[in-house]
């Protein structure tokens, strides 16, 4: 029997991609955390669909030992600001192939410097799936597949509440405000602040017209390298907007020795999570996207739009590394190496996933005149 390891599985985003993998797939699961008392809680929830594992990541010895015993490796236990890339080179070591939903720049790079040793030892190693990045990354090649030449991509994001996504995605929002972060635009990297140009985009049914705000995300990196195109940009917003000014609020009040503090950073999550938990019986815990891009095609200069929602911000990570892990499985993906999602699944993958668990995604392809332009 084929064995998956989810390393941070108690978690709600390593719950779901847990959920996904027992619906589509034989293998045996296991998930991993520091905390028996939540592990045996995932048991009961699971209701013994899944094995429960400690695992302390700082304990090298322990990792290599559980990694071993694997088929695919997930990693989902974040936020991967304060991650290396050893669980990785421990796959690799191991020859275990590796699924990951890391959503932060620095740990990217970190993860593809071991491109070659992944190469050289057969290891397929796919990073930043899950929802956004993940789904999102799959939609941009759609869009830039159905044009001639593709010269600007725009991702934007929303949250409704919480996304149903636990604390951890919390934190990971208030270290990613901490500090500006490099855009690529016009072609050449430039610096931005983040939670700055605030903008009202159609995200299409149920949320419709929503507020995003440039935000770093590892896309940035993935899709510039990817794609070649002149500009990247990356947005984020929340539903209702009242947690946009909130989060704008922080982002440009607090000062910034205040605000990179890792207690205000855990006070701002736990405040945050409290209210979400009141906030989330009004909103729903739902996740939409929007890509945009622009170029040219068949009838000159042309604007591609795609979107995506769900219900759940949580399940869709899930579906969305799930997905991968059960490719991994079959051996429908085999591409020895480190890749971004975009990279490594084609399109025809992507819309085999999206039949699969019954996702949709719109699309429009809008032909510009030359004053539009």
């Amino acid at each position: 029997m084929q064995r998956v390891l989810i390393i941070g599985g108690c978690g709600r985003i390593g719950s779901s991609i847990a959920q996904d993998i027992i619906n589509h797939t034989e293998a045996e699961v296991t998930i991993t955390g520091r905390n028996p008392q939540l592990g045996m809680a995932a048991l009961e929830r699971f209701q013994d669909k899944v094995q429960f594992q400690v695992l302390d990541l700082s304990n090298q010895h322990q990792v290599k030992t559980v990694v071993s015993k694997a088929d695919v490796v997930v990693h989902s236990a974040g936020p991967f600001h304060y991650r290396n890339a050893d669980v990785l080179r421990i796959c690799i070591e191991e020859g275990v192939n590796y699924v990951d939903v890391s959503d932060q720049r620095s740990f990217t790079h970190k993860a593809l410097e071991q491109h070659s040793a992944a190469k050289t030892a057969g290891v397929t190693a796919i990073i930043n799936t899950g929802v956004f990045p993940g789904i999102s990354n799959s939609m941009v090649r759609q869009g830039v597949e159905a044009l001639d030449k593709a010269d600007e991509i725009k991702l934007s994001y929303i949250v409704a509440g919480s996304g149903g996504a636990g604390i951890t995605v919390m934190r990971t929002t208030f270290i990613g405000i901490q500090q500006p972060f490099e855009a690529w635009i016009d072609n050449r990297w430039q610096t931005i602040k983040p939670y700055t140009g605030r903008e009202c985009l159609d995200f299409g049914k149920p949320y419709g017209k929503a507020h995003v705000y440039w935000y770093d995300m590892p896309e940035t990196t993935t899709l510039q390298e990817t794609f070649s195109v002149d500009s990247v940009i990356t947005k984020f917003g929340s539903v209702p907007d009242f947690y946009n000014y909130a989060t704008w609020m922080m982002a440009h009040g607090l000062p910034e020795k205040v605000l990179k503090s890792p207690k205000t950073v855990e006070f701002l999550a736990q405040v945050s999570h409290v209210m979400t938990d009141v906030s989330d019986r009004f909103t729903g815990t739902g996740v939409a996207m929007r890509c945009d891009v622009k170029g040219y095609g068949s009838e000159g200069a042309a604007h591609y739009i795609s979107t995506f929602s769900h219900e759940s911000a949580s399940v869709a990570a899930g579906m969305g590394t799930g997905s991968i892990v059960e490719l991994l499985l079959k051996g429908e993906l085999v591409q020895p190496g480190v890749h971004p999602v975009e990279q490594a699944l084609s399109t025809e993958l992507f819309q085999s996933i999206l039949k699969s668990r019954q996702l949709t995604i719109e699309k429009t392809i809008n032909f510009l005149q030359e004053n539009e332009q």
